[in-house]
């Protein structure tokens, strides 16, 4: 089917509620992919356009638009296989996708919309030329984010400017907005820095222990919110952990796979299957969930690597979310009460890529003290999704005002979720909503109940 006989910007219309079946064989030539893991056809096929997938999707419920709802964009990489090129507006709306694969989890039929958005990617980034503006944006965002030792040397800087208000000062003129959004939301994002704190690579257990686990630290996780790590390298030991801290772990390429740079992942992974293979851990400790489900599927992305296949399905199947290892182990840590109200947010790498929900509520529920409320359109996404906040401003702010309206009905006094993404997003949406929360990851909470640290540790003055 041509764009001159169905309007790929317009809605499904006449296609009825079933696609029609596709060619399981290679791309047609002249069309938007090559025979480099293009789209898979029969995932695809799964597909019965129910609908289901669209009051769960972020731009879709923030435009009607049936081309940036899942069924759509399913439809696009469809006649990208039949011989569709690759124009900026089937690009557009790929792009426009915050890959929270909120769909997978509402969708009847099972369809791999995670799987088939991360082939479509990889597919952009080898043959769409983007504009000048954009490509020097996404050249700084991956000369920067996935380098934990270039985000510490940007700490010195950015303490400094905010210890002196001028962060806040530029903010108030509106220059930076004017001169550039992306810009502009980077700065707005940028968490408020605490001293760093460096860990051990060998931390023992307290009383017998029970398990061996190896600590992934981060990117972002490890430069802006060391305190995170910290609080889940004390809480493992608390249960029972010996935790080993790898010197030579770097990025885990979780951003990278997100966003179509598909050997750039690959490199990542290598790295970090040779920096923990021979830590004799049992299991591989997680606190960022954008991380964690990138890591679980690193099988599937070094299957073509006969030096690494065998070896990265062994890492993945060590790799867990902090909140399922405690959960798994049981507490044997006396736990001290929290007097205080929480909302918990649902990362969506957690959630719905992992499927990861009950844990992180039964370890929080289980504080003494500690009151858990749910948050109204809990699926829906924050608007962080890796880099999406900064590549796409406007719609993620939209969508952090919604969530953070959400939040606050709640009538909690602290916001808790489980990913350094989430936690900054919200944190600016929650500041310009004008009412002040607390904020803190899943495992800092833990981690003071444990400690015996008090309520006023999280809730605002």
């Amino acid at each position: 089917m041509s764009t001159t006989e169905h309007d790929t910007d317009g809605t499904l219309g006449e296609m009825g509620g079933v696609v029609d079946p596709v060619d399981l064989g290679m791309p047609a030539p002249g069309g938007a992919f090559d025979d480099h893991n293009p789209p898979d056809a029969a995932l695809i096929g799964d597909c019965v356009h129910c609908g289901f997938c669209l009051p769960t999707c972020p731009t879709y419920v923030l435009w009607g638009e049936e081309m940036d709802s899942p069924r759509g964009r399913i439809y696009l990489m469809k006649e990208g296989l039949e011989g569709e090129p690759m124009t900026d507006s089937m690009v557009g709306h790929f792009d426009a996708c915050l890959g929270c694969m909120a769909c997978v989890t509402a969708c009847p039929s099972g369809v791999q919309y995670d799987t088939l958005i991360e082939q479509t990617r990889a597919q952009v980034e080898r043959h769409h030329d983007r504009a000048p503006q954009d490509k020097a944006l996404r050249g700084l965002i991956f000369a920067l984010f996935p380098h934990p030792q270039r985000l510490r040397l940007l700490r010195g800087p950015l303490r400094a400017l905010q210890a002196t208000g001028l962060d806040r000062a530029l903010r108030r003129t509106g220059l930076l907005d004017r001169l550039s959004p992306h810009l502009a939301a980077m700065e707005s994002l940028a968490p408020r820095l605490g001293r760093p704190e460096p860990l051990p690579e060998h931390i023992a257990a307290t009383g017998t222990r029970r398990m061996t686990v190896g600590l992934l630290t981060g990117c972002v996780q490890g430069a802006f919110f060391p305190g995170v790590n910290s609080a889940t390298a004390r809480v493992l030991r608390a249960e029972g952990c010996d935790v080993v801290v790898p010197r030579s772990q770097g990025c885990c390429g979780a951003l990278s796979v997100h966003n179509g740079r598909e050997k750039e992942a690959q490199d990542y992974a290598r790295a970090l299957v040779d920096a923990f293979e021979s830590s004799g851990v049992e299991r591989i400790v997680v606190n960022a969930a954008g991380c964690g489900s990138s890591m679980k599927e690193y099988a599937a992305l070094l299957a073509d690597d006969p030096a690494y296949a065998a070896r990265a399905q062994g890492f993945a199947d060590k790799v867990r979310d902090v909140s399922e290892i405690l959960d798994e182990l049981g507490p044997v840590a006396p736990r001290h009460p929290l007097e205080m109200t929480v909302a918990y947010h649902d990362a969506c790498h957690l959630a719905h890529a992992q499927g990861v929900r009950a844990e992180p509520r039964r370890l929080l529920e289980a504080i003494p003290g500690l009151e858990l409320r749910e948050i109204p359109e809990g699926d829906l996404c924050c608007g962080s999704a890796g880099i999406y906040n900064i590549t796409n401003p406007e719609p993620a702010r939209e969508l952090g005002d919604r969530k953070a309206r959400n939040i606050v009905a709640t009538g909690a006094q602290v916001l808790v979720t489980a990913n350094p993404g989430c936690l900054m997003q919200v944190t600016s949406a929650i500041e310009r909503s004008g009412h002040p929360m607390g904020m803190a990851h899943t495992i800092e909470v833990l981690d003071a109940s444990i400690r015996g640290a008090p309520a006023t540790t999280f809730t605002p003055a």
